[in-house]
């Protein structure tokens, strides 16, 4: 068959970028050689229309063990020859067109690429986005995405510790499925993905090899439309069991010392992990594509090296040592072949039946070689003037704030996620923590020593729509906070940059300015970011979804019996708000959802504040000043001091402070506040602390023993709250509620 720039385009690619291969190769490249490009340097996998500014973030850091991008996750020192190994990665396109196996099989690939680093997985997590939940098609997608993030964790025996979702209608077409993983590895037994060793031999090993998932990347690389139904091979097939099978295997073969290096098969499946195992290691490869267990008949070259079946990986062995490998594969009945050696000089040949089917140098494949980078233009939005013409004075200051109040505890953005996370089991194998006690970062275990993880995934997508500059400082903000209210120090971030069409200026322009208010704050908190995913084309019918940075963070705890709750402890403690009081309703879900307001300007922020806020609460938490730390986030304090009261039943009586408007004091969402409970005996000593850190603070109330009495009021019992709170979803999901 004829090769033009028609079949280039056709594939994806843009005619300078077929004239690029052809200068590469010194000749047109045929059909196989082409695909292998067209994924190779979709967006997916080269980051073309985003590296220019990845590289802008800080990447390097005093606990960090790789550089940013140097193996398939983050790997953190943890003390006392431990190692975290972190990640996040989107799987949205693939969610939107069959959501149970796009959302199952996001969950397989990121723990792929945990273990094959020689982690074990201990914790996974999820940020999902979803359009209006009164829509049948919302509650389809919902469905079928927690479904298949629940059947694949909970088989594979990973715990669900946590995550966040949010409803918003421009995520109606395209929802945001972001997975996260959380290993530990001993020092010593980490493996890197390289290749290196002429004569080596190259294994794959897991699942059989089929059409399923072909040309995924690329299809992660286009506007979702509502006829990309008809794309339903790009979506792949995950068994967890195959998987943890899988997992055993590679846990019991690396401390044996008999490999080289071992990269996961996901995105662009072959032709990516030997393109990136070799160009890492300076070398080429002899693949016998022939030689590939196959799952069906007759496959063509280019469709096993574009395959994105699940449950692979490819091993380069040290010569001698096979039959190691074999019995381990062996023993756990699992597929292992021998399909090819390291070759010199850098080159991937792909043979068939002794046919030379592909020859490209591999360096040209992968980003920071011969991948393209491109300077997108950028623009400030349009609707940014609409932002600017918001007036708080529009909004009139209700006059019966309990009404508002359980308006406000419904909102599925802020009502408890209980339909969604009872679906997941978070103690299922390595488990949690022994009282999975409510804290705003979840803790676990590191088995084997008294160390503790905090992990948590925020973003706001409204903040950073209303500003991404700052609005992106608050989601790396929020993870800080949610860590240190928890008892951990934030080590670092991991990131899935969810945004439209980068070939929109007023999108990129979203996305630069993420990336900039980004990398502010990781300096300010130290936490360097250890890599990732850039997930575009996340379109609706009227545009662009929310520009949506999702912040993975870890933090560690020294001793886990440090850990701070969120839950109130007893009758009479007091309740303190530490940080700015502020008449800000600006971003809220009071005035987005209950006014109908689209546009208003991202609440109250400030760096320094911040960093001072987080600094005094891990001051109180190391001398044991308090006994309870949350922090307020959507719906304001009077969610707050609720989700403080739900876990132990116990209630608060607190007073309205005059300084500001009524609702902002309630339901405003200005940032960088922390309500937290002190018992009598120590009042003296958390005021101390306070005063000399500067960090301004009020005395709210006090925790009561179920009555819930706002200003002199009785608003009910604790428990009548709860019921709302937790049942909103179901009711929402069953059609008994009409969704705000």
């Amino acid at each position: 068959m004829e090769i033009t720039v028609e079949t280039a385009e056709k594939l994806g690619l843009r005619p300078d970028e077929f004239e690029m291969i052809k200068k590469i190769l010194g000749r047109t490249p045929n059909f196989t050689e082409l695909s292998a490009y067209s994924v190779m340097w979709s967006e997916h996998c080269s980051y073309k229309n985003s590296i220019k500014w990845l590289k802008t973030l800080p990447r390097e850091g005093a606990k960090l063990l790789v550089k940013a991008g140097e193996e398939n996750a983050g790997l953190a020192d943890i003390g006392d020859g431990w190692g975290v190994v972190f990640k996040i990665e989107s799987h949205n396109h693939p969610s939107a067109i069959e959501p149970f196996q796009g959302a199952a099989t996001g969950v397989g690939g990121i723990h792929r690429d945990i273990f094959t680093m020689g982690a074990r997985p201990i914790a996974a997590l999820n940020s999902l986005r979803f359009g209006n939940l009164s829509e049948e098609k919302t509650q389809h997608l919902m469905n079928g995405i927690v479904h298949g993030i629940g059947h694949y964790g909970n088989c594979f025996g990973v715990p669900t510790v946590g995550g966040e979702i949010y409803f918003e209608d421009c995520y109606h077409t395209n929802p945001l499925v972001n997975a996260m993983s959380v290993g530990v590895v001993k020092a010593g037994q980490t493996v890197s993905a390289t290749a290196e060793g002429k004569g080596n031999p190259v294994f794959i090993v897991g699942s059989a090899t089929g059409k399923d998932g072909m040309g995924g990347a690329a299809f992660a690389s286009a506007d979702i439309t509502e006829s990309s139904v008809e794309d339903l091979p790009a979506v792949q097939v995950g068994d967890p069991f195959q998987e943890k099978k899988l997992l055993e295997a590679c846990l019991e073969l690396i401390p044996k010392g008999a490999l080289v290096g071992m990269q996961d098969m996901g995105a662009a499946g072959i032709i990516c992990s030997t393109a990136e195992t070799s160009a890492k290691g300076g070398v080429g490869m002899r693949i016998d594509l022939d030689k590939v267990p196959m799952r069906q008949q007759n496959m063509k070259a280019w469709e096993l090296l574009l395959s994105e079946s699940q449950e692979r990986m490819l091993m380069i062995v040290k010569k001698g040592r096979e039959k190691e490998v074999l019995e381990v594969f062996e023993k756990w009945d699992l597929p292992c072949s021998q399909i090819g050696e390291v070759t010199d000089g850098g080159m991937l040949q792909f043979y068939m039946h002794g046919e030379l089917e592909a020859e490209v140098p591999a360096e040209s494949l992968v980003l920071g070689g011969g991948a393209p980078v491109y300077e997108r233009e950028y623009r400030e939005p349009k609707y940014f003037a609409e932002i600017k013409k918001f007036d708080p004075a529009s909004i009139p200051v209700p006059k019966d704030l309990k009404a508002v109040a359980e308006k406000i505890i419904t909102i599925p953005n802020i009502a408890s996620k209980r339909w969604i996370y009872t679906q997941y089991d978070s103690m299922v194998g390595t488990g949690n923590t022994s009282t999975n006690a409510p804290s705003d970062a979840q803790v676990v275990e590191v088995k084997g020593t008294k160390k503790g993880l905090a992990v948590t995934v925020d973003c706001n997508s409204r903040y950073v729509f209303a500003d991404p500059f700052t609005g992106c400082m608050i989601a790396v903000s929020e993870a800080a906070r949610n860590i240190v209210v928890s008892g951990g120090v934030p080590l670092g971030v991991t990131n899935c940059l969810n945004f439209g069409n980068p070939y929109d200026p007023e999108v990129y322009y979203q996305f630069v300015y993420a990336i900039k208010g980004m990398g502010e704050a990781c300096k300010k908190f130290d936490t360097p970011v250890t890599g990732g995913n850039v997930s575009f084309y996340n379109q609706h019918p009227g545009g662009a979804v929310y520009p949506t940075p999702t912040i993975g963070m870890v933090g560690l705890l020294e001793d886990i019996d440090t850990k701070m709750t969120l839950d109130f402890k007893q009758a009479g403690d007091t309740i303190y708000l530490l940080g700015e009081v502020n008449d800000d309703i600006n971003s809220s879900e009071y005035i987005h959802k209950l006014h109908g307001v689209e546009y208003s300007p991202v609440p109250h922020f400030d760096l320094e504040e911040e960093y001072r806020l987080q600094q005094t609460v891990s001051k109180l938490i190391g001398s044991k000043a308090i006994v309870s730390a949350h922090d307020l986030s959507e719906g304001g304090l009077f969610v707050t001091l609720c989700e403080s009261g739900f876990n132990n039943e116990l209630g608060f009586k607190a007073a309205t402070s005059t300084k500001v408007r009524p609702d902002a004091f309630w339901f405003g969402e200005s940032q960088s506040r922390v309500a937290v409970s002190v018992s009598a005996d120590n009042i003296a000593a958390f005021e101390k602390i306070v005063k000399e850190s500067g960090v301004p603070f009020i005395k709210v109330g006090e925790v009561t023993d179920g009555e819930v009495i706002v200003d002199g009021a009785g608003w009910g019992d604790i428990a009548d709250w709860k019921e709302k709170y937790d049942g909103a979803i179901e009711r929402y999901m069953q059609r008994e509620e009409q969704y705000i």
